[in-house]
């Protein structure tokens, strides 16, 4: 055969070994027809095709011997990679053609490598590379030594890389099968109903909990759209939902409409997705009876203790107040001490039910009625008054920077010196001994800026809004226990006035909580 004859022979052969490796994407296939290829077009007796990972760690091969395929452990895999050639060829990412196993140290001896059985043999290795990474090493072995030529390397090399982008692909199709096979996993196994739709909201695909709960059948839903099923909030996804784009989730509470005409209350997360290179919209609808019961059971509750305690707590004011004009407590220091306890503790009594009043009022969109215009100086006086006995007791300095001719505020002044006792309050049991307390006021505007400031742990940054919703406390071995009542209270007030409350802070350095209301129009 002449060399033209065989340049024309070899392009045909890796022309025939193109196509017929790209009529599949099964790993094993891929494999096996590899190795078929290789050992049969270069008159080989043995070979071995050793897949690797991404860690150069052996995952899959295929060996055969005299046309057969013989079973492997990936431990006799690595022992391979470990002390023989096709290790050496791995590691050093060099193709090797041995022309005499028996004279080569790299080559790993078994038994049948005797003189007395098979004796020397030829070897030729190759790592299989796409994208310059090592996917594999294959190795072609004949029972006599000398046998293989460069000419044969460079033929092999050729089918290698022909092999090498078959196995790639082989290794992106299985990932991307088990990747699809876990998203269905983990998407029919949801405990929450999940929906697929098109970018207009037209449902494509639901898993079974969405059944379950929406009471239709995996073939009813989707005919449905998923603002059919519940109430979309515009305000949060946009028209058209253009603000579900990107990575970016949107939350916010609704109710899903099922089939029995029942509403059942959820939580939505919406965000963008691809499916199979199609822009999608996936919608999560989490069932939240339970948290809405608990809430019921919290407001029935903060009722119960409010209408309770109430005409207890006024029968006992007005007895020390009947105490205070009958008993010398001029004359009687211990006496007076012990009243004096009882009467704050009153007051605080009579400050919770307040705000839990005030609270159940201004959750229901009752309006302030009762606006004075109001010196910030005295609610700040008035307030610092019900702290001295804590403030006294730690040894806590306080400091005062109010703006001179600050002028007055258009408030409840009840409500917002509740709010200035509860921040101050709060402010003295996070402050350590001997801290400090720190109390600003400026004009803003048409606003007054009020702040006050601590010397305490700090709250975390993720805890900032948080710790304004009802019943939330900083669960913490520092942090004083409580209700969880006193900020939401305070955020109700504020914002019916029209103003802001929110908090700044470095957790290890202090909170300084600021909250702004209106000038008075006279001002």
């Amino acid at each position: 055969m002449t060399a033209q004859d065989r340049t024309r022979s070899s392009l045909e052969l890796l022309l025939d070994i193109s196509r017929e490796l790209a009529t599949t994407l099964d790993m094993h296939t891929v494999l096996a027809r590899v190795l078929d290829l290789s050992v049969a077009n270069i008159g080989a007796e043995r070979g071995s095709l050793i897949i690797l990972d991404a860690n150069q760690e052996p995952v899959d091969a295929a060996i055969v011997v005299g046309g057969r395929m013989l079973p492997h452990t990936v431990e006799q895999l690595k022992g391979t990679l470990s002390h023989g050639l096709a290790g050496w060829v791995m590691r050093n990412r060099t193709a090797v053609l041995v022309p005499d196993t028996s004279q080569d140290e790299r080559w790993m001896r078994r038994e049948d490598d005797s003189a007395e059985r098979t004796g020397a043999k030829s070897a030729m290795c190759l790592p299989l590379t796409a994208r310059e990474s090592i996917v594999g090493v294959l190795t072609i072995v004949h029972p006599e030594p000398g046998v293989f030529t460069d000419e044969q390397l460079a033929l092999l090399r050729a089918i290698s890389d022909i092999a090498g982008m078959a196995v790639h692909n082989a290794q992106l199709y299985t990932s991307l099968e088990n990747a699809h096979r876990r998203y269905r996993e983990l998407f029919e196994d949801s405990i929450d109903p999940i929906f697929v739709t098109t970018l207009s909201g037209q449902i494509l695909e639901a898993n079974r909990q969405a059944a379950n709960v929406t009471g239709y059948s995996l073939e009813d839903l989707p005919k449905q759209a998923v603002q059919d099923l519940h109430a979309v909030r515009w305000d949060r996804v946009g028209a058209g939902f253009e603000r579900l784009a990107g990575s970016l989730t949107v939350r916010y509470e609704s109710e899903l409409r099922v089939r029995n005409g029942a509403k059942l209350p959820v939580d939505v997360y919406a965000r963008r997705v691809e499916i199979e290179g199609a822009p999608c919209l996936q919608w999560i609808l989490r069932d939240i009876s339970e948290r809405k019961d608990l809430d019921a059971l919290r407001e029935d509750l903060s009722a119960m203790i409010y209408h309770d305690l109430r005409s207890p707590l006024a029968n006992m004011i007005s007895s020390l107040d009947i105490l205070a004009s009958l008993l010398p407590l001029d004359e009687n220091d211990t006496l007076k001490s012990v009243f004096q306890i009882a009467t704050r503790s009153t007051e605080r009594m009579q400050r919770l039910i307040s705000s839990l009043l005030d609270i159940h009022r201004l959750e229901a969109g009752q309006s302030i009625a009762n606006r004075t215009e109001v010196s910030i100086a005295s609610l700040v006086g008035d307030a610092l008054d019900s702290v001295v006995p804590m403030v006294d007791t730690k040894h806590l300095s306080v400091t005062q920077e109010l703006a001179p001719d600050l002028p007055p505020a258009f408030v409840d002044s009840d409500m917002i010196r509740r709010v200035v006792t509860n921040l101050l309050d709060n402010a003295s049991k996070f402050t350590p001994m001997n801290g400090v307390l720190r109390i600003t006021a400026c004009r803003k505007g048409e606003w007054i800026e009020v702040g006050v400031s601590d010397s305490g742990p700090g709250i975390p940054p993720e805890a900032h809004e948080a710790i304004f919703n009802k019943f939330t406390r900083l669960h913490t071995e520092r942090m004083p226990k409580g209700l969880g009542l006193g900020l939401a209270f305070c955020r109700l007030a504020v914002q019916s006035h029209g103003g802001k409350i929110w908090v700044e802070d470095e957790p290890g350095h202090g909170s300084r909580f600021l909250f702004t209301l209106p000038v008075a129009k006279t001002a």
